[in-house]
Formats: structure tokens, sequence, C-alpha cells
């Protein structure tokens, strides 16, 4: 292991636990290794899928729509 990669475990240690997983897993993506499929929270769940049944019933954005979304952030 590096010098730099030393200090930098060293830095992290310190931290929270929950930003030192978070730093892990940003390394561990870095590095190549797969990541378990993201867990959705209840609330996620229920918006995608709610999500999905809008699409299945026809319900998209217009064109004008998008367009409005966009320039309203800067796009």
């Amino acid at each position: 292991m590096t010098r730099l990669l030393e200090e930098a475990f060293s830095k992290v240690s310190s931290l929270p636990d929950s930003e030192q997983d978070e730093l892990a897993r940003t390394l561990l993506e870095l590095a190549g290794v797969d990541r378990p499929p993201i867990q959705l929270t209840p609330a996620e769940e229920a918006d995608l899928a709610e999500a999905e049944a809008e699409i299945a019933r026809g319900e998209l954005a217009s064109v004008d729509e998008i367009h409005a979304m966009w320039a309203k952030h800067g796009l």
C-alpha cells in the first residue's frame, strides 16, 4: 500500500461510520468491484410503482412539458 493511500485510510477512519461506508463503496466501485443492487426504501419502491403505472396508462409528459422543465433548470 502506498503512503498516500495509508494517509487517506487514516483520515477516513476518523469519520462517522456512514461516511466511511460511502467512501468505501466509492473506492470499490472505482476499483471495478461489483456492488450489490441498490436497495430502495419502501417510499422509493412506491414512487417507482406509481411511475410504472403512469407509463402503463400512457400518462407521459408532452414535448412542451419536457421543454418547460429543461428551461426551468437552464438546459
